[in-house]
């Protein structure tokens, strides 16, 4: 698999996490806090009162980021797969790191389930980053 692919599948990756949380919690809000990751499971619900405002705002920056994944995507340039790679990292690691250290009202199969989602959202913007600079490589060769 050529370096250009695979970055590509990473932040296509990254990208669909984005447009699925982004748009259920920016147009279904109480949806999102009642039910989200889905199928039967609740993992919002447990950590306090439904704030529509703040979930809905949550979906728009997930879009947000989205929109830079895409182009990342779209254009493979190094310093738009950089920005677009720390932007990830920005929302993803201390995203992690809160779901670590608030487990209450989870069982300990969502907790793996959900620090284990967040943490490749977190370390998978990092083998990009690595990952680039061997594209880079590989154009100027």
């Amino acid at each position: 698999m050529t370096h250009s692919r695979w970055i590509r599948i990473a932040l296509g990756y990254l990208a669909l996490s984005c447009l699925q949380i982004g748009v259920w919690a920016l147009l279904a809000p109480q949806s999102f806090y009642d039910n989200f990751p889905g199928l039967g499971r609740s993992w919002i619900s447990v950590d306090g009162p439904h704030n529509e405002h703040m979930i809905r705002d949550f979906g728009a920056l997930n879009l947000a980021l989205l929109v830079v994944l895409v182009a990342a995507i779209y254009t493979l340039s190094r310093e738009l797969i950089i920005t677009a790679s720390i932007a990830a990292m920005v929302w993803g690691i201390p995203h992690v790191i809160y779901h670590l250290f608030n487990t209450d009202g989870l069982s300990s199969g969502d907790v793996a389930a959900s620090v284990g989602g967040l943490a490749l959202f977190a370390v998978l913007p990092i083998a990009v980053i690595v990952t680039s600079g061997k594209l880079a490589d590989s154009n100027t060769a």
